[in-house]
């Protein structure tokens, strides 16, 4: 089956592939004007407040002026910053988080690059943040800057330990590392769905335990990969400033910005790509035609995004030995006995 209407459509000519790639840079351009919006209103009634108000209705237009604002701030490049590698971090950073978006699907009918190894690709393009992140933070020749890409850097590499392990149980389960085809295995109703221990014969409901705590690993491992409270510490305001991009502003400053909602939309799209049954319905064929798969695939992603939003001004900030103790003493263990659990279990089944 296509798996992207467009080419099916117009062919495998320049315009497809153009058309392709463009719609995946509006939805982010959408989408992060929406979680800007969430942030500023989830955060004011969480501290009882308004927020935003007088910037259109409700102050919907506020993340409009937001960006329109840091467009019209001057540009400034440190004197004693390494300048070639300090002008290009934003762009590596951002090209690393859109480039995820080439396999993050739709519907069944729309995924821009339906690859056999798209989960894979996704943890190897997202490896350009570290670099650039590093990049960012040694060039601008600032200590807070050094200090908050160090940490960035340790954190982000811990933590893809144990949400590969967590992918890898999930590929092995679904024996395919294709986002498509780890979709089409959890198909049918919810109950279907890997969260709830896949399809199968009744010794699928042996899973749900290990797949469980799989969940949680990655859940918690996604909000340290994405620099999420409580495992912000890379960016902590309260310790260093601004940490990796202190020294910048103006539109590359919100080129680092742009980037973490689209690391947070990617995340959860993974989480609904791997354990909630990606476009699937909750209700089998009933509402899961290509639109509808749209929808369900979007909301549920969302969702985990309004849970990141929510827990940011909710959960306070983690030491450094503590960020480090959960994920070598906690996560790494209870990740790995848990893929020991599913193999077995998949031999057995």
């Amino acid at each position: 089956m296509e798996s992207n209407f467009i080419l099916e459509l117009l062919g495998n000519n320049i315009w497809a592939y153009l058309i392709t790639a463009a719609i995946p840079l509006v939805f982010v351009v959408v989408y992060a004007l929406v979680a800007i919006l969430g942030e500023l209103k989830i955060a004011s009634w969480v501290q009882d407040r308004l927020g935003p108000m007088r910037t259109g209705p409700w102050g919907i237009i506020q993340p409009v002026a937001e960006v329109v604002k840091l467009l019209q701030k001057e540009d400034i490049t440190p004197r004693n910053a390494n300048k070639p590698l300090f002008n290009t971090a934003p762009f590596v950073v951002f090209t690393g988080s859109f480039a995820a978006f080439a396999v993050i699907p739709y519907s069944s009918k729309f995924i821009p690059a339906d690859i056999n190894l798209g989960v894979f690709y996704i943890f190897a393009v997202s490896s350009f943040t570290v670099i650039a992140i590093l990049m960012g933070g040694w060039a601008s020749n600032n200590k807070y800057s050094v200090l908050g890409a160090v940490r960035s850097a340790s954190q982000m590499i811990s933590y893809e330990i144990p949400t590969s392990l967590s992918i890898i149980a999930i590929a092995a389960l679904s024996n395919t590392l294709s986002v498509s085809g780890i979709i089409n295995s959890q198909s049918g109703w919810f109950w279907n769905w890997n969260l709830l221990g896949g399809q199968g014969s009744a010794i699928k409901y042996l899973f749900i335990p290990f797949l469980l705590v799989l969940f949680i690993v990655y859940f918690v491992g996604s909000l340290a990969e994405a620099n999420r409270t409580p495992f912000d510490i890379p960016e902590g305001e309260s310790e260093i400033v601004g940490g990796y991009h202190t020294e910048y502003s103006s539109m590359k400053f919100a080129m680092f910005y742009f980037a973490e909602y689209a690391n947070m939309y990617v995340v959860s799209a993974m989480i609904t790509i791997m354990f909630l049954g990606g476009w699937n319905s909750p209700f089998g064929d009933f509402m899961n035609s290509p639109i509808w798969q749209a929808f369900w695939f979007i909301a549920k992603a969302m969702s985990f995004v309004f849970v990141q939003l929510w827990l940011r001004w909710t959960l306070p900030r983690v030491r450094v030995d503590q960020l480090m103790h959960i994920c070598w003493k906690v996560m790494l263990p209870a990740a790995f006995v848990s893929l020991i659990g599913i193999s077995l279990l998949g031999v057995i089944k």
